[in-house]
């Protein structure tokens, strides 16, 4: 398990975690999302032991990261996948992080034909592009066949076969029973991927919950509702207290009232009825409805403008 007891991380006079307490359960793919400067990356560098805390603790399995003997055994990242020395060899790169941990070469083949750079593997990292980049780093966290991952934007430069891929595997290793952290910021991939969130804005707990919990706190939910009296239907509706925009032809998205509700509203006016589905909201909705004021940096218009520069704390 990972756990986060009130962490506070501060840089000069800026506070990127602000007593922050969470823990990560085995046996699930928990996301971890937050606004651009919400403290995700402090928060999972703290976790790693690369920043100390200047109050709280963090703990993977019950020990601090740096006093784990082969903590890559224990726990796999990727933080910064070119953070690689880019004239070593993908091959060299992993070999030399496998030494460090008494791994053979043999696991070294193992990672580099899961990820798909077996055929690349001699060649010098610095000519990988951003995907294949995104791939050896992978491998150094499977390097040592962990039982925790922590993954920070993990998809960023795959393309569509590659997403699927890492999303597969991130389910398959939960599913062994592993403990998979792992942030971003594409709402659709995380969507189909995680199923509990940690979700964080201006370095604080925002939600700690299971997917479904999350997009129904923000009351995202509306009703889909087809008729061939949807001008007189959406009258009505909206006369009962309902929000009502037509979405197309004979088409309605009415807000604010259940699909019972709605119904006894069309009998009660002799209104024919084709259609009425009750639909969720997004994560991506839900995601900006309750972390609408935690954004520090944002769009100020139409115009391209940014309120502020993209900070050292996402």
């Amino acid at each position: 398990m990972i756990e986060a007891k009130n962490l506070t991380k501060r840089y000069g006079e800026k506070t990127a975690v602000a007593d922050l307490s969470f823990s990560v359960e085995p046996g699930k793919v928990t996301g971890f999302l937050g606004p651009n400067g919400a403290g995700k990356s402090t928060t999972m560098r703290l976790l790693l032991g690369l920043d100390r805390p200047d109050s709280g603790d963090a703990t993977i399995g019950g020990r601090h990261y740096q006093d784990l003997p082969q903590p890559l055994r224990v726990a796999g990242a990727l933080l910064e996948a070119k953070a690689v020395h880019t004239g070593r060899s993908a091959y060299n790169h992993l070999l030399c992080l496998a030494q460090t941990q008494g791994l053979g070469t043999k696991r070294v083949d193992e990672v580099l034909e899961l990820v798909g750079l077996k055929e690349v593997a001699r060649k010098r990292a610095g000519g990988f592009s951003l995907g294949m980049g995104q791939r050896l780093g992978i491998a150094a966290a499977l390097l040592g066949d962990p039982s925790v991952l922590i993954l920070d934007e993990p998809v960023n430069g795959l393309d569509p076969e590659g997403i699927l891929w890492i999303r597969t595997l991130m389910k398959d290793l939960a599913a062994e029973g592993r403990t998979v952290l792992v942030s971003s910021h594409l709402m659709n991939e995380m969507a189909v991927t995680a199923e509990h969130l940690i979700v964080i804005g201006r370095g604080r707990l925002v939600a700690d919950c299971s997917m479904d919990e999350f997009i129904e706190r923000s009351g995202a939910l509306s009703v889909l509702v087809r008729s061939p009296d949807a001008e007189a239907l959406k009258e009505d509706i909206a006369r009962a207290g309902g929000t009502v925009t037509q979405s197309g032809a004979g088409e309605l998205t009415v807000e604010n009232l259940e699909t019972g509700r709605i119904g006894e509203i069309a009998a009660a006016g002799g209104h024919v009825l084709h259609e009425v589905v009750p639909r969720r909201g997004s994560l991506e909705e839900a995601f900006m409805e309750l972390t609408r004021d935690s954004v520090e940096y944002g769009a100020t218009g139409g115009t391209g403008a940014t309120n502020g520069k993209r900070g050292g704390t996402a």
